[in-house]
């Protein structure tokens, strides 16, 4: 992989954080990437998280839940202290984090984002989560995507 990193696997470096690079060959047909990529791996879909974006109160925020489940917007927008919370517009997404839809890692976003993590990633050593580019995928311990992100830490996924 020499040469063909992301801002995200280029931020867990510089900052010393632990963590393993997994690449698969995507499969542009696939409807869901975070199942495709489970899969791809040999890993429990409960393993594997998708980055999300939703507007809260007119503020773009990232919201990271398992790959199998659904983003509650509900419990988001009650995570962060808002009221209202709708999926983010996929250009407005792709905008803010300088990621394509499908490869948006919540690692090396273009603009720092109020982020949640689901509360079922702390149960597990280690979390997945797109390194961002389809078919890379990052393994990391999800104490230390919290840290380094300051993410907020709740039950988002529905």
């Amino acid at each position: 992989m020499a040469g063909r990193g992301t801002p995200a696997t280029a931020l867990l470096t510089q900052r010393k954080i632990a963590h393993t690079v997994h690449s698969y060959e995507h499969d542009p047909r696939h409807e869901s990437f975070g199942l495709e990529a489970a899969a791809a791996m040999g890993v429990d879909p409960s393993r594997v998280f998708k980055t999300l974006l939703a507007d809260v109160d007119g503020a773009l925020t990232v919201g990271i839940v398992p790959v199998a489940g659904q983003l509650d917007l509900k419990a988001l927008a009650a995570a962060v202290g808002g009221k209202r919370a709708k999926m983010a517009e996929v250009a407005a997404a792709e905008r803010a984090t300088g990621y394509v839809a499908g490869g948006i890692s919540p690692l090396g976003q273009k603009k720092r984002l109020r982020t949640v993590l689901d509360s079922s990633a702390l149960e597990m050593p280690t979390m997945f989560c797109s390194a961002g580019r389809r078919g890379l995928e990052v393994e990391v311990a999800a104490a230390d995507l919290v840290a380094l992100l300051s993410a907020v830490v709740a039950p988002i996924a529905a």
